[in-house]
């Protein structure tokens, strides 16, 4: 039987929440004085609001399902005074981020992700503002479109490790995508060569799992009370709480490893990469903007690591799922590749000759997206949209899966279909880009154009090398394949 104190808890702190929950209903009467309505969602219930309702697993599916029961390509959710609002259209999308980018470009500053895991270093993660911008100036300065070309010579040898690797040990194809995945990056980023068993392609793994867990909202409460997180980790049932605390030690080891190794290395001749670049920009130890400026630069090279390998990770994944799945779209591939080769391997030079390749990439990211419900954005002040209101602080996402899986904009959108991007053997520029993989406007991904070219490195030389069937069973036939994805932010 619980003890009085234990019931007395409860009590109080049942009380509290409700005293919050009326607290921001009373809040959002008084800043809409039009009395519009909400934007169309379930019916929810009282001080839970729609709690129910929030899906934790794949939240894209249920949006997605949402839409189609409802005919909404928009539905608001309210959970114990928080509102979350999902779009599933791109005119929606467009609308809110980019003709009202000025109001839908904040993030929550999650106690968890944030404060807690020590994620402060990813500016996709990071609120809008000064020092947002500063970390985006210092990232694009790298990976915008007219300099990534630089980085080419580093993604063929990568693509051609990659290659060898698969014939040497087929089975471990998995554990040759993290390598060369990371090993793109990481050369580039810091100038390492990871090792096979290397700690730095483990980390960064580990510390995706965890931002996939915890990125995805409802599913840890400290996010809905921002006083949990001071409670300490010995603390009974807090075993969220150790979990976090173990993702922070995995966070700031990839964060400052390499950059330490790469300081350390400069009184050698480090070689050439980001990480180099910066510390020979840094001002000398003595100014007083040493501190910041060191701290941006660190940040832009681990956010390059991280973010440029475990969505590629992904996304070949895939790429090798949907082979499996489309023979007839990998013998047409091959086709065009053995057609432009004639037996050598491929240079970026060919891509010009080699739309289909370039449509299964864009085929790759639009399929089964890495990010299918993006990032919430959060609205900085009170807005009114298309007759409804938008109360400040509402996290908003676009709901990518939807948009990508658009019967209206890609017919049979279930199915793997690189033709739908081509007309008369050229890529189409009337089929829309599945640019909402990357996210949506001011936050959308700068590392896209980096990306793409490691997307058309891996596939071109993958198809031109090798055929890719699933494996056998222990009779000797083939183990059936079904299109999923995990759940969580990453998918």
């Amino acid at each position: 039987m619980d003890s009085p104190l234990l019931q007395k808890a409860t009590i109080l702190a049942g009380c509290l929440a409700g005293i919050w929950c009326l607290q921001k209903y009373l809040s959002n009467r008084a800043t809409n004085p039009n009395r519009l309505p909400r934007p169309p969602g379930p019916k929810g219930y009282p001080i839970i609001g729609n709690l129910l309702d929030l899906p934790t697993d794949k939240p894209w599916l249920d949006y997605n399902e949402m839409q189609k029961k409802y005919g909404w390509d928009m539905i608001y959710l309210n959970v114990l005074g928080q509102g979350f609002l999902i779009l599933g259209s791109w005119e929606r999308t467009y609308d809110l981020f980019e003709k009202r980018s000025s109001n839908y470009s904040d993030r929550i500053n999650s106690p968890l992700i944030l404060d807690i895991m020590e994620w402060g270093y990813n500016m996709g993660l990071v609120p809008y503002g000064i020092w947002w911008r500063r970390h985006r100036r210092a990232f694009h300065d790298f990976f915008h479109p007219n300099i990534v070309n630089i980085y080419q010579p580093i993604q063929l040898n990568t693509a051609r490790k990659f290659i060898q690797h698969l014939l040497e040990a087929p089975r471990d194809f998995d554990r040759w995508i993290s390598h060369a995945a990371a090993s793109n990056i990481m050369e580039v980023a810091y100038g390492i060569k990871p090792g096979l068993e290397d700690p730095y392609v483990h980390n960064t793994e580990e510390a995706l799992v965890g931002i996939s867990d915890a990125g995805t909202p409802g599913r840890y409460l400290v996010e809905m009370f921002p006083i949990m997180k001071y409670i300490p980790a010995w603390f009974p049932g807090a075993g969220w709480r150790r979990k976090a605390n173990y993702y922070r030690d995995v966070n700031r080891d990839v964060c400052f490893r390499p950059w330490n190794l790469v300081k350390d290395q400069m009184a050698r001749e480090a070689p050439p990469s980001v990480a180099r670049t910066l510390i020979d920009k840094l001002p000398n130890l003595n100014a007083p903007e040493r501190a910041e400026e060191e701290t941006i630069a660190i940040h832009t090279c681990a956010v390059s690591f991280i973010g440029g390998s475990e969505t590629t990770i992904s996304a070949v994944r895939t790429f090798f799922m949907a082979m499996c799945l489309y023979p007839e779209v990998q013998k047409k591939a091959q086709a065009q590749l053995d057609s432009v080769l004639k037996g050598r391997l491929p240079e970026f030079n060919d891509r010009p000759s080699l739309p289909y390749i370039s449509a299964i990439v864009k085929e790759t990211m639009r399929w089964q997206l890495v990010l299918p419900l993006a990032l919430y954005h959060m609205a900085t002040e009170d807005d009114e949209y298309d007759g409804y209101f938008i109360p400040k602080g509402t996290l908003v996402a676009g709901n990518a899966w939807s948009i990508l899986h658009d019967p209206e904009v890609y017919e049979d959108p279930d199915h793997f279909n690189p033709d739908r991007y081509l007309e008369d053997g050229q890529l189409n520029p009337a089929v829309r880009d599945p640019l909402p993989a990357f996210g949506f406007g001011r936050r959308i991904c700068p590392g896209r154009f980096f990306s793409d070219n490691v997307m058309f490195s891996t596939i071109a030389h993958t198809l031109a090398v090798f055929d890719i069937k699933p494996a056998l069973d222990e009779a000797g036939k083939e183990i059936k394949i079904e299109a999923d994805t995990t759940g969580g932010l990453v998918a």
